[in-house]
């Protein structure tokens, strides 16, 4: 974004004045700035009407009094591409483009946007076919349909790619604090990126979210997120929507076990992102962060006045990994001596009705435990009664004021949770917020909020301590040349990865290398329809003599005519059978058209595609980010020793995979793909007992 077009998006967030150019649609939009209570000048636009929305028509952009800060452009797409070229004439600052009929509609509309971004110059466009934006904090909207939503003077800022969604957000009964909504839709000028990046500078802006179909440019992504990071401003995304890597790639197994869902992971986990699965998820978390805070530790005390909702706290605490550290004899001793008989000391703790809205003893009851359990965040249930049956709400607001007293006082984020979402009133929620109590609508919502709130904590002060490296460059999808295996292993050698001892040979030969090798061997043959030699019977192993090994051979040929005729070749690779390996990897590393080179680490063999056990890093990647990859594998339990094995050094190991990847990618123009499928791993290295590798066509 350039200065003159980030100077220009801030006119358009912060207007003094706005246009609304059209018809029936800008008349709404007009009566939702009144809404809002918009404070500036309202210009309407419309050279058939005399007034519109209660305001009088200009019947000429000319014709305004001077150029606006920002405009609600709603006329057809040709009309709208004119529209802002005299708009960009007249020096405005910015436009929602509601009008569709862009991009969206095939390839007339494409060439249509295509002259709107060349007409835009460098004002800021949001849109086209987008809701638009509403500023909370100043009071200004340039939206078509009635919203809702609230700001205290500070709160979250959601960008969606969806204007419905954005809509149902501002509907929701969640008391989410908020500052901005923005719905971008088409993107075709301004992007989600660039709108993190200018709000990430709000000094009022605590959190971001942001609804992604698909980024448009990932490193900028990347780096706005970043600066989100720095600045201490928690970034959440729902990611809807599936895609597939290039169909050049899907030949191998990562194109499976790894597709474009997991390399966006991988970006978030890169740039301290918080990843959510739904929008109540991503609405509880943004509340979270905004009202309570990130905790600077995983250590959470949780209470309830039930027996069941503690069960349900620890449940879904297992579940994620969320800590509720269990109190010592001494803890429990000191607790038990606070509480009615009938109390169970535990974390969750069940402090029991007995106490139940007694303040003067709840409160010693939850600061103690707290303190106890040297808690970094704190939560506590609680299930209000509904209107006209609240005659008992004291007690629920005796023990609530008690619990935040408490938190307040350890100086630890805290929220109060509903078990059911709606057992929360608004009035209680705006209590709660107004005292920095985030009021959490569920309890597996609340639990994820506040996991994803301190796994946010250690990410930002594990990339403060290690910036990633700039991703590397990608490239657009091509046709591809698949490498043998025999001369893939050559590749291999030379990247520092040991490959078992063998030699390339027609079928009369392969006695004479196997007497040479000495059994048993491993019989391959080689082919490029052979990518998968498994699924087409053309592999054998474990040949002890020259026997099995001349049965193995006509198997063989027989096998892979039934399976694909035209892949019979009589080229042979014969090999030493690798020892048997204390584990088995997978190990790829491919190139994505839009994330550029990607690692991925999982169970391999059989267990691949059966287990789907994996991890995936964009590069570069440091040996640490590796080495934490292998430890959330599955098969890390066999790496760490397993029922009484010697444990392998699993730095050492991602030293070496880390300089494997550092050799592919300095050879990223010629390679494109490489799949070690399986990697043996031992006490002592690593054999790649198979492997597939793409190039790029030569040029």
């Amino acid at each position: 974004m350039t200065p003159d077009r980030r100077a220009n998006l801030n006119r358009l967030l912060n207007p003094r004045h706005i246009a609304f150019i059209g018809g029936r649609d800008a008349e709404v939009a007009i009566k939702e700035a009144d809404r809002r209570g918009f404070l500036g000048d309202i210009w309407a636009v419309n050279p058939k009407r005399d007034t519109l929305g209660g305001y009088p028509c200009y019947r000429n952009l000319a014709d305004l009094p001077e150029a606006p800060d920002a405009v609600f452009l709603a006329v057809p797409a040709p009309a709208a591409v004119e529209a802002v070229r005299e708009l960009a004439a007249m020096g405005a600052g910015g436009v929602v483009c509601y009008t569709a009929g862009f991009r969206e509609a095939g390839a007339g509309g494409a060439e249509l946007e295509r002259q709107l971004i060349e007409a835009t110059e460098q004002m800021a466009l949001i849109g086209p076919n987008c809701y638009g934006m509403i500023n909370y904090l100043d009071r200004a909207a340039l939206w078509p349909f009635a919203h809702g939503g609230s700001c205290p003077g500070w709160g979250a800022a959601i960008i969606t790619q969806s204007g419905m969604l954005s809509s149902d957000i501002t509907m929701a009964q969640r008391s989410l604090p908020l500052t901005h909504m923005i719905s971008g839709g088409n993107q075709s000028v301004l992007t989600i990126e660039d709108f993190v990046d200018h709000l990430a500078d709000h000094p009022a802006v605590r959190a971001i979210g942001i609804h992604i179909e698909g980024l448009r440019d990932v490193r900028a992504f990347e780096a706005a997120c970043l600066k989100a990071l720095d600045r201490g401003v928690p970034v959440v995304a729902l990611k809807t929507g599936s895609s597939q890597i290039g169909a050049s790639l899907t030949v191998s197994h990562t194109g499976s076990l790894s597709g474009a869902d997991d390399l966006h992971n991988a970006l978030f986990d890169r740039c301290g992102v918080i990843r959510v699965k739904n929008p109540s998820e991503l609405l509880e978390t943004l509340k979270f962060l905004c009202v309570s805070g990130a905790p600077k530790g995983g250590r959470v005390a949780g209470f309830t006045c039930s027996g069941g909702g503690a069960t349900m706290l620890a449940d879904h605490a297992e579940i994620i990994g969320l800590d509720f550290p269990v109190f010592d004899d001494a803890a429990r001793t000191e607790l038990a001596a606070m509480l009615p008989p009938i109390a169970t000391v535990s974390n969750p703790l069940d402090y029991t009705t007995p106490i139940w809205g007694q303040p003067e003893i709840t409160g010693p009851v939850f600061g103690r435990a707290m303190a106890l359990a040297q808690a970094d965040a704190a939560l506590l249930v609680q299930d209000y009664p509904a209107a006209g049956l609240d005659e008992s709400k004291v007690f629920y607001l005796n023990d609530a004021k008690a619990f935040t007293e408490a938190a307040h006082s350890r100086g630890i984020p805290a929220a109060i949770c509903a078990t059911l979402p709606e057992n929360i009133d608004a009035d209680t929620r705006d209590m709660l917020i107004a005292r920095g109590i985030a009021p959490m609508q569920g309890i597996d919502e609340a639990l994820n909020a506040i996991h994803a709130a301190t796994r946010w904590s250690a990410l930002r002060s594990r990339i403060a301590g290690a910036q990633p490296a700039p991703l590397l460059p990608a490239r657009a999808a091509d046709a591809l040349t698949m490498i043998d295996e025999a001369r893939g292993k050559a590749r291999l050698r030379d990247f520092g990865i040991d490959v078992p001892e063998g030699r390339l040979v027609n079928g009369d030969k392969v006695v004479e290398v196997a007497d040479t090798l000495g059994f048993p061997v491993v019989l391959k043959m080689m082919g490029p329809r052979l990518a998968h030699k498994t699924e087409a019977g053309a592999v054998a192993v474990g040949l002890t003599d020259t026997g099995a090994l001349m049965t193995a051979l006509e198997t063989m040929r027989h096998s892979v005519r039934t399976h694909d005729p035209q892949a019979v070749t009589d080229s042979f690779l014969v090999e030493a059978m690798a020892p048997k390996p204390v584990a088995e990897l997978i190990l790829s590393i491919r190139s994505d058209p839009q994330f550029g080179m990607a690692l991925t680490l999982g169970s391999g063999g059989i267990l691949t595609e059966l287990v789907g056990d994996s991890v995936t890093l964009l590069l570069p990647a440091t040996a640490d980010e590796i080495e934490a990859a292998l430890l959330r594998l599955k098969v890390a339990r066999l790496l760490g020793g397993y029922r009484g094995s010697r444990p392998l050094d699993i730095t050492a190991l991602a030293r070496t995979l880390a300089g494997f990847a550092e050799a592919v990618a300095a050879n990223a123009d010629r390679i494109a793909e490489v799949e070690i499928n399986p990697l043996f791993v031992h006490q002592d290295g690593i054999t790649a007992v198979d492997v597939l590798l793409h190039e790029w066509p030569t040029r």
